[in-house]
């Protein structure tokens, strides 16, 4: 099934009894956001929000915050069809006319793939130039936030100089009443698109939809090559050409979209943006970014303001990043043909950690696959890739990480590259946008057995406990970064841990150990790998650190950190108390927020 709008899947999970409508008084500001979490913990339904203080708009929360809905707002026809053109790939060369017409059912499907024009839609319902942005239902998530942001935006953007769109997620603080925050990062395509008529000195006009086809929504997250249409990804999904209303601004609108903001940003303008509540767990800092400035809104008569809430793992953000995965899985090996299975870990925000599996012809190929996962789109921004060329469910992490220890010789397995570009949101590194790289293989046989088990009792001074996470694994309660920073120096010598490859240094061992999705998100969201990779010893041989086991990762807290996300405890406490109104009729479990899936 596919849905032309958004109306079309709230109506198709209304009937599935998966939405949920909450018609109390709420405050965008920090309650509906806990509302959501504690669905989202709970694996509630979507929310819809008839009355939200201060706006005449309703709000709808949580639209893909579990696997069924993500998969359901997707359907299996892209899936099917993505497959279906890579196996055209691997087979049709050299084309004859058999093969040809045996692709017939392909050509019939991309015939349906594209925009068209039309002389009106519901978009276009009301139109002004009367711009009142306060009035939109937008949320304030967490107690430091900068205020009120736009978190479900599809920002759509074109080349100043060639054709060509863009369509993108970029979260937008709400400065006032008729300008907001355009939160580009590096790698962002329409950063792109500003960076070349900035250096023009001409706005770049900008078109932010809300609502529409879900495809839209999905698309404008995908993890595209650059210059790959998000619109065509959109039709694609959807199953039919996507209708666009023109001659109401720069750019056609989404007919069937809920709201459009039409305006500009201008060039050489900042203003600071931030703090925000973001999807690694923590919040990102104030910086300064580019300004978007509306000049008119189209929107249905009774549209309906689509939002999210991002924080620790997992969040509604997660199934959908699994699912595009899952569906694009089938292109990696068509872009990188040595990459036969990649997946990035989203329990770390997807751009801290990846696992592949490669295919080597010769020895050592498998890093030049590496670099080639590194230097690919979105994927360049993975701060740590761990590399097999043997099988392995890369989705189970556990079974990929004991399966790399078991192989790795970290002597000439481990690589650290310093001085390189990170996502911005991640602040491990020295200053924002910089950080290193880490590549860990494991290839071939198993050279080691992997201890199970912790014996040792003679473990250095100040270690407050010791935990097996896995097969070679240890996550050790080490005291504070303040109080010792060089702690990893006795533990990496000491010999309680000579028989273990992997050594995780850890604020909180026992709920890192507690689980995968926790040993995730503890260790590979707080660690940068050219500060905080140890070892029992390292030396250069050719150029090249060879370090020598155990691998200390120091995963401790930082001071300059950012802080790990938490609801302020009076809107806790009123969501608690207020939750039965919210849901007098409708069994909603109420999750804890606070734990979230990851524990």
């Amino acid at each position: 099934m596919s849905f032309p709008d958004l109306r079309s899947f709230l109506d198709q999970l209304r009937r599935d009894g998966d939405l949920v409508t909450v018609e109390s008084e709420v405050d965008p500001h920090l309650e509906v956001a806990e509302i959501h979490r504690r669905v989202v913990a709970g694996g509630g339904p979507a929310l819809l929000f008839t009355n939200v203080k201060g706006s005449g708009f309703r709000l709808v929360t949580n639209l893909f915050g579990t696997a069924r809905r993500a998969e359901q707002a997707f359907g299996e026809r892209p899936l099917r069809l993505i497959r279906r053109v890579v196996e055209l790939v691997e087979t049709i060369m050299p084309p004859t006319p058999a093969k040809l017409w045996g692709a017939r059912d392909v050509g019939m499907e991309l015939l349906k793939v594209g925009t068209r024009k039309q002389s009106t839609g519901p978009v276009t319902e009301r139109v002004t130039q009367d711009v009142r942005l306060d009035r939109l239902p937008s949320l304030t998530c967490w107690p430091e936030d900068g205020g009120p942001f736009v978190t479900l935006p599809l920002v759509y953007t074109t080349h100043p100089n060639k054709a060509g769109h863009n369509l993108g997620m970029y979260r937008m603080q709400v400065h006032d009443a008729r300008t907001t925050g355009m939160h580009w990062q590096i790698g962002k395509g329409g950063g792109y698109h500003y960076a070349v008529a900035e250096r023009r000195g001409e706005k770049l006009p900008a078109t932010v939809f809300l609502g529409g086809p879900p495809a839209l929504i999905l698309s404008a997250i995908a993890p595209l090559p650059e210059n790959v249409p998000e619109l065509m990804l959109a039709s694609l999904i959807a199953g039919e050409r996507l209708p666009q209303v023109h001659g109401h601004g720069p750019h056609p609108l989404i007919a069937s979209a809920e709201f459009a903001l039409i305006g500009d940003v201008p060039p050489r303008v900042r203003k600071p943006e931030g703090p925000f509540g973001d999807h690694y767990g923590y919040y990102s800092l104030q910086h300064d970014y580019p300004v978007f400035e509306v000049s008119r809104i189209a929107h249905r008569a009774d549209a309906i303001y689509p939002a999210t809430v991002v924080g620790k793992p997992r969040q509604e953000d997660f199934f959908i990043g699994d699912l595009l995965q899952e569906l694009l899985s089938p292109l990696f090996p068509v872009v990188m043909p040595a990459v036969e299975r990649l997946w990035s870990y989203g329990e770390t925000g997807y751009h801290s950690l990846a696992a592949a599996i490669v295919k080597q012809r010769y020895r050592r190929e498998a890093m030049a696959s590496a670099f080639r996962i590194l230097g690919e789109g979105q994927l360049a921004l993975s701060k740590f890739l761990l590399v097999t060329d043997q099988h392995v469910d890369v989705k189970n992490f556990r079974a990929t990480l004991e399966h790399i220890l078991a192989r790795t010789r970290p002597e000439t397995d481990l690589y650290v590259f310093s001085n390189l570009a990170m996502d911005t949101l991640d602040y491990t590194g020295p200053t924002v946008n910089e950080g290193s790289k880490g590549v860990w293989m494991g290839l071939g046989e198993p050279v080691r057995d992997l201890p199970r088990q912790f014996t040792s009792s003679d473990v250095p001074q100040g270690i407050t406990d010791v935990r097996v996470f896995c097969g070679g694994c240890l996550v050790v309660g080490a005291p504070s970064y303040e109080s010792e920073r060089a702690v990893f120096s006795r533990i990496a010598t000491s010999p309680a841990f000579a028989q273990w490859p992997l050594v995780v240094l850890s604020d909180e061992p026992e709920r890192a150990a507690r689980s995968d999705m926790n040993f995730l998100w503890t260790t590979f969201t707080r660690f940068e790998p050219a500060a905080d990779i140890h070892a029992a010893n390292r030396r250069i041989i050719r150029n090249h650190i060879a370090y020598t086991a155990p691998v200390v990762i120091d995963a401790r807290m930082k001071p300059w950190y950012p802080k790990e996300l938490s609801c302020r405890e009076d809107i806790a406490s009123l969501v608690g108390r207020r939750w039965r109104e919210y849901f007098p009729s409708a069994k909603v479990a109420m999750g804890d927020s606070e734990r979230g899936h990851l524990d």
